[in-house]
């Protein structure tokens, strides 16, 4: 439970994803380096597990969540991709570019991630920690900033931990972040036209 006790940290090696893929594959909470900022993941299939991200960072439920995947064939597992979406996931991913797009019927994820809209928020992120763990589980993770809702977005464990720490079971540990702003995010159209939500 949040609170209870105080969360482990490890370093992201071999044994550092390892742990944190176990973790996530129970339905745990595990704070990720990503090329942005720090991640908060959780297995974005699992209703359990993408509650405790909400409750860990006190996050209104209407706030969806970004997904993240491998690659586009993951990620079309879970959205439809068209033309125009195709062309910006492979310019831009893997890469600090989240795709606001249609979420499938047979999507298999927890209707909370997408916080009741008919949309999902995709990216496949570029930082190497974050591409080892999501190799290392076969579902993709929800991971919004790995902080309480209002706080600062972290770049370092140490940001992790001054808001999540005892809320969280495990920060893996992969040094700063190289950009510390948060992805761009865009909403691709019905007609191709593509409408920035989020400058990143």
């Amino acid at each position: 439970m949040p609170g209870k006790n105080a969360t482990e940290t490890v370093l992201a090696d071999a044994a550092g994803i390892a742990r944190a893929a176990a973790i996530l594959a129970q339905g745990g909470l595990v704070a990720v380096p990503t090329e942005t900022v720090y991640g908060l993941a959780a297995r974005a299939d699992s209703a359990d597990a993408v509650a405790k991200i909400y409750a860990a960072k006190g996050r209104p439920d209407f706030n969806p969540l970004i997904v993240h995947v491998r690659d586009l064939a993951q990620a079309s597992k879970h959205v439809a991709i068209d033309e125009a979406a195709a062309a910006l996931a492979q310019r831009y991913w893997p890469g600090p570019l989240t795709l606001v797009l249609p979420r499938r019927d047979d999507a298999g994820l927890a209707p909370a991630v997408s916080a009741g809209l008919p949309t999902l928020a995709v990216r496949a992120p570029a930082h190497p920690v974050m591409q080892a763990l999501l190799a290392a589980v076969d579902f993709p993770l929800a991971a919004p900033s790995a902080n309480r809702s209002g706080f600062i977005s972290p770049t370092t464990p140490e940001h992790v931990l001054a808001s999540l720490d005892g809320r969280i079971d495990l920060v893996l540990d992969g040094g700063p972040c190289s950009a510390g702003v948060e992805s761009t995010i865009a909403a691709v159209r019905a007609d191709g036209s593509v409408d920035v939500l989020r400058p990143g």
